[in-house]
Parts: C-alpha cells; sequence; structure tokens
C-alpha cells in the first residue's frame, strides 16, 4: 500500500476527490496517510478530521520558508510517507523540499501547461483570448509550474465565459485527472524521456494499481 502525504492551504477540495477515488476503490493500493497545511483554520484539515484521517496544521505566517518546509518534510517523514501531492498548496516549496522527494511529489495547476503558470490561470486564458483550457497534473521540480507533464484534461472556453464559469468546469475535471495521475505514478509502469512522460502499458487508471 501505497501511502500519501497531502499538502493544503484551503478547502481541498482535490483532496476530497483524491479521498473519494481511495473510497470508491477507483485508485486501488493508495491510502492517505496525512494531510498537513499552512494554514492553522483550513477547511481541508476539518474535512481531513471528519473522515479520521491524521490532519495537522503548520503555520507559516512569520516563519522562514527553509525551517517551515524542513517541519513539513518531518512530518511527511513521520507518517512514512511515499508519494507527496500539493492540493492546493499556495506555496512555492524550496529546493530541500524537492531534493527529499525526488519525482514524488505531485501538483495539479489549473491551465494546459506550459501555457497560463502562477496564479490566476483562467482570468489570464481569457484575457489571452484561449480557446481550450484545461488543467495539467505534473511531477514538482524546482521550478513553479514547471515539472514533467503526466497528464493533462480539457475543455473549451465559451464566449460567455467568467472567470468563475470557466474555473468551474476546470475543477470538475481537475478532480478526475488528479486521482487517475496518482494512479498512473504509483503503477511505475512509465518512462520519463527528456521531459515527456511515456506510459509503459496504456491501461485504465483503474487497474494501474492492481
Amino acid at each position: 500500500m501505497q501511502r500519501l502525504g497531502i499538502l493544503l492551504s484551503g478547502r481541498g477540495s482535490n483532496f476530497l476527490a483524491i479521498a473519494k477515488a481511495i473510497g470508491e476503490q477507483r485508485l486501488l493500493g493508495a491510502e492517505i496517510a496525512v494531510v498537513l497545511s499552512n494554514v492553522e483554520d483550513a477547511p481541508g484539515l476539518s474535512a481531513a478530521r471528519e473522515l479520521d484521517l491524521a490532519a495537522f496544521a503548520v503555520p507559516s505566517v512569520g516563519r522562514k520558508r527553509a525551517e517551515h518546509d524542513a517541519e513539513i518534510i518531518a512530518r511527511l517523514h513521520q507518517h512514512k510517507v511515499d508519494l507527496v501531492c500539493l492540493a492546493g498548496y499556495m506555496r512555492i516549496i524550496s529546493p530541500a523540499f524537492v531534493q527529499a522527494f525526488p519525482d514524488r511529489i505531485l501538483n495539479v495547476h489549473p491551465s494546459l501547461l506550459p501555457a497560463f503558470p502562477g496564479l490566476d490561470a483562467q482570468k489570464q486564458a481569457l484575457e489571452f483570448g484561449a480557446k481550450v483550457a484545461g488543467c495539467t497534473v505534473h511531477f514538482v521540480d524546482e521550478a513553479v509550474d514547471h515539472g514533467v507533464i503526466i497528464l493533462q484534461k480539457t475543455v473549451p472556453v465559451h464566449d460567455d465565459d467568467t472567470v468563475d464559469t470557466l474555473s468551474a468546469r476546470v475543477l470538475e475535471q481537475e478532480h478526475i485527472a488528479y486521482p487517475e495521475a496518482i494512479a498512473c505514478v504509483l503503477s511505475g509502469e512509465y518512462a520519463v524521456v527528456d521531459r515527456r512522460y511515456i506510459r509503459r502499458n496504456p491501461i485504465s487508471a483503474a487497474e494501474d494499481t492492481r
């Protein structure tokens, strides 16, 4: 059983999508070992506790990044985490954090990377006039929204879209994409060639961790 460590800063909707996928046996061979947040009253922590999961706040306000990340890393090691999943974690993690879990940190970003990295991805997409938007699940490296892409999901951009309507449709796809990507990674059935993530056995995500 592979142990997941979830990091979040807010309501944790992607965390809940992962937990639901595990509960419905759509994400096999995985369990959530711990949920951590840099925000003491993050709703996602309350949601985790309601699911009887280990959940802890590690506040970041007023602390140096290196010091805060060191505590997060220690907590993840304490709970024997195999794969770290950033689920709305609104902090840039340090190189030391990346090096502590090499190729074992995932993030979901609400755009089709490399387009529209950083904050306000849907606002960027609308202002640019994009006709297709979506989300990307990728490995985390030392640059922001830069790591190797595991999978992407797309949605059309409608002429009457607002940031809110487009974001809502993209979020629906994030909830599908993240559990699928976790299954792909945990299967081990892939190779990374240059920047390309290549599946060795392109079977369904539900079968990946059988």
